[in-house]
């Protein structure tokens, strides 16, 4: 289940992000560090409702933060969207990886993007995060290049 977070998830989702960054770490992926996201990334976007949560079993497992789009560094590419909603802090805990979880997540941001009157979402990642990667592509984003400035592809999805 998918739902609005709170502010008593906070202090899960920075544990969970320190989790996924280390496992991120482990994979060879240097996306996410010790202090990235961290509390203040899931407070900042809980205080925009911005962030959703994953919710299994009663327990927090993941999260999404969709924002419009105002991030500079994405100046760098040409898009095709130029009214987008972007997503920003997709994270699963690792062990319910491959049970669609990222999936539904990111599904969830394009049907938000789709009622909120978005011409489409964009989303970038590292590099090396092929899983990540793997992801956007099923959801039916094209690449769009790479962003030197940070070291990640962008993707977009147009509607």
């Amino acid at each position: 289940m998918i739902r609005k977070a709170n502010n008593d998830d906070l202090d899960k989702l920075t544990a969970i992000a320190r989790i996924v960054a280390l496992d991120m770490h482990a994979s060879g992926i240097d996306q996410w560090s010790e202090t990235y996201p961290d509390y203040e990334h899931f407070k900042k976007d809980l205080d925009r409702e911005a962030l959703d949560v994953f919710v299994f079993d009663g327990q927090v497992i993941g999260s999404i933060s969709t924002l419009p789009e105002n991030d500079p560094f994405y100046l760098q590419l040409v898009w095709i969207v130029k009214k987008a909603l972007v997503v920003h802090r997709l994270m699963v805990l690792p062990e319910y990886r491959r049970q669609k979880i990222g999936s539904q997540l990111l599904n969830y941001a394009i049907e938000k993007a789709r009622i909120e009157g978005y011409d489409g979402v964009k989303i970038d990642t590292h590099p090396d995060n092929l899983r990540m990667q793997g992801l956007i592509l099923s959801c039916g984003f094209h690449e769009v290049g790479y962003m030197t400035v940070f070291n990640r592809i962008g993707y977009e999805l147009k509607f």
